[in-house]
């Protein structure tokens, strides 16, 4: 009965102005991304650039649209990430510093090498990869978002509203599958554009996604009931059998 008054709850309610501000900020983080992209290169003509930019476009912001439409709640919380007062300290450096490394960082990088610079350029197998990982880092942490209705964008025990361990779907693969596909797109972009050095600023990326997995864990451990026997059944954090 508890988890149909959730779900009635969650169908009532709609965006607020935090959620719409989500949803337009996703909507142009591809073309942030496109403007640091091609002013860094010098050039429109990189038809894997637009490749990247249109398979952000769709997983991006039709990722967000879903949400909002299945969890508007969620959106609105994910919206005020910065008002919550119980986020942890640490949280609110990382969180930043993962979008400077993935949506800044690496498309500013890519654009320098791939078009102004031409330090490298990786062949149409990259390509076929980063797609690929991107795709896969869509679902992945769109199922994530759908299954978890504690998915903030900020790490905090959400006694405000009624914070459970999840353990369905992908939770009951990995811990944190979210940072799974979040990653995955991270990796995905300069694969997909061709460049070798957008591959530094994207593993400082997903290095950031580690170091905030291991601090979210010991918080969780610590501080969400139920969570410790969780993790001592679903054992690894990131990649099944080896982290």
């Amino acid at each position: 009965m508890a988890g149909q008054d959730v779900t009635s709850r969650v169908s009532q309610v709609r965006l607020d102005r935090a959620g719409v501000v989500v949803v337009v900020g996703t909507f142009l983080g591809p073309v942030i991304e496109g403007a640091l992209l091609f002013g860094a290169a010098g050039t429109l003509d990189l038809p894997r650039a637009w490749l990247f930019l249109g398979l952000s476009m769709v997983g991006m912001f039709g990722q967000v649209v879903l949400l909002a439409r299945a969890n508007p709640e969620l959106v609105n919380h994910r919206g005020r990430w910065k008002q919550k007062k119980d986020a942890k300290a640490w949280d609110r450096v990382l969180v930043p510093l993962y979008g400077v490394c993935a949506f800044y960082a690496v498309p500013a990088v890519a654009g320098l090498d791939v078009g102004r610079y031409q330090w490298s350029n990786l062949g149409s197998w990259a390509a076929i990869l980063g797609t690929l990982l991107f795709a896969g880092g869509t679902v992945v942490m769109t199922w994530a978002m759908l299954i978890n209705r504690h998915f903030e964008a900020i790490v905090r025990i959400q006694t405000d509203r009624e914070h459970r361990v999840v353990t369905a779907g992908p939770y009951a693969i990995v811990r944190h599958p979210g940072y799974v596909g979040a990653a995955l797109w991270a990796l995905a972009a300069p694969l997909i554009v061709g460049s070798g050095w957008g591959l530094i600023p994207a593993a400082a990326a997903v290095a950031v996604l580690v170091i905030r997995t291991v601090l979210e864990d010991k918080t969780l451990r610590a501080e969400l009931p139920g969570y410790a026997d969780y993790a001592a059944k679903t054992r690894y954090r990131l990649l099944p059998g080896i982290y």
